[in-house]
């Protein structure tokens, strides 16, 4: 029998992103490249193992082959341990039936016996679709000393987009007193950033009444959350204040890319202190040659970079030929750029061959509804000589 762990991490990774179109098309978001030679999911893992918490279940449903196969035994972010580890969750299925998570709470309620293996006395609940850095030993230390049953990350945001988030009111002492899922006119700023902490002899109970009740939605946000505060459990906020960002649309996606390139954004991949791990294929280092230029850009192992390329993040293996142009856009691993095409505030996927003469995206950026016109180019897709792609286009096989 495994022996018992303070504290055991549950990521959620089966969100299927439906906003993020083609991208997401094959692959959960999670596992959608990121920042030249990470996926979005690397964060999450890293910060985990950062932060001294050595088992984690990583919780899977849609398209999970390739996140299954790219976390394997966890060995990249040192979860590979004979005591612990981070071990794949897909849904639960019994003799007579299986049956998919019905919601995040229900996702935690199919592995009850995978918790009770370690005995922890507390659980950590997480999304893996986010770009953050965070030290969880901290937050689980606040929320030992004040004896709480839950603690939820907030940080603050701008009054107009509370909308979007779990809302909450909470005391001086940072006790929660109101908390509301995306309500139409919020009281408060401090948002939930998806990540809870709570004491597991309490969860479980609070999981098998959810279940019981035929009515609930089986969500943290919808059910478990507002049912414990009703109950007067002691639930606490824990204020966040770095770099954050749910990168669950085009738009935030490319914003996030591009946060990489401005030191001033807090997004910073160089801190020995704080890797984000990830799992790469041997590459060789990146050529840059004779006719080559690279402003502001960041350029992975295993690339052939002929072209011009200006505030960009340029992934592993990707090939810019002579005469190409790059502007302010991420062009994700193994794609081609051919001669004489302009690529211009865009995302190109995994893959894609993009021939020559082409025009993608266009020279200003601009919104439509608070998101930046991001022209998309699918994994895989052949964008055939000569196309024109218009800002806020999506093309995929």
């Amino acid at each position: 029998m495994p022996g018992n762990k303070q504290c055991v991490a549950m990521l959620l990774a089966g969100g299927q992103g439906t906003r993020l179109g083609v991208l997401t098309k094959e692959v959960a978001k999670p596992a959608v490249p990121f920042g030249g030679k990470y996926r979005i999911i690397d964060f999450t893992l890293s910060n985990t193992i950062n932060s001294d918490i050595d088992t984690i279940g990583v919780l899977t449903q849609y398209q999970p082959f390739e996140l299954n196969q790219y976390i394997g035994n966890g060995q990249p972010w040192d979860f590979d341990r004979l005591e612990g580890g981070a071990f794949v969750l897909p849904p639960y299925q019994t003799a007579k039936s299986g049956e998919w998570y019905k919601g995040t709470a229900n996702a935690i309620f199919q592995n009850i016996n995978f918790l009770d293996r370690y005995s922890p006395q507390y659980v950590l609940i997480l999304s893996g679709d986010h770009i953050y850095k965070m030290n969880y030993s901290k937050m689980l230390k606040e929320h030992i000393s004040k004896g709480a049953d839950c603690t939820i990350a907030v940080l603050n945001v701008p009054l107009e987009e509370a909308s979007r988030f779990g809302i909450m009111s909470a005391d001086k002492d940072g006790r929660i007193k109101e908390f509301e899922e995306k309500p139409k006119k919020p009281k408060s700023n401090k948002a939930s950033m998806g990540i809870y902490i709570f004491t597991w002899a309490k969860l479980k109970e609070y999981l098998i009444k959810d279940e019981e009740d035929k009515t609930s939605s089986n969500d943290f946000g919808k059910n478990i959350i507002p049912n414990m505060l009703k109950d007067g459990q002691k639930m606490y906020t824990y204020d966040f204040s770095g770099y954050w960002k749910d990168v669950g649309t085009i738009s935030s996606l490319w914003e996030a890319n591009m946060d990489l390139l401005k030191p001033e954004s807090g997004l910073n991949l160089y801190d020995r202190s704080w890797i984000i791990y990830a799992r790469n294929a041997a590459e060789p280092p990146h050529y840059a040659g004779p006719d080559s230029h690279l402003f502001n850009s960041v350029v992975s192992e295993g690339g052939e970079i002929n072209g011009e390329i200006y505030n960009s993040v340029i992934s592993t293996g990707v090939i810019v030929e002579k005469g190409a142009k790059i502007y302010d856009s991420v062009i994700m691993p193994n794609s081609i750029i051919r001669a004489g095409t302009e690529v211009r505030h865009a995302i190109v996927g995994w893959g894609a061959e993009i021939m020559e003469n082409c025009k993608i995206g266009e020279n200003q950026l601009c919104a439509t509804a608070g998101e930046w016109k991001i022209a998309v180019i699918g994994p895989r897709t052949q964008v055939l000589k000569g196309t024109i792609v218009a800002a806020g286009e999506m093309v995929g096989n």
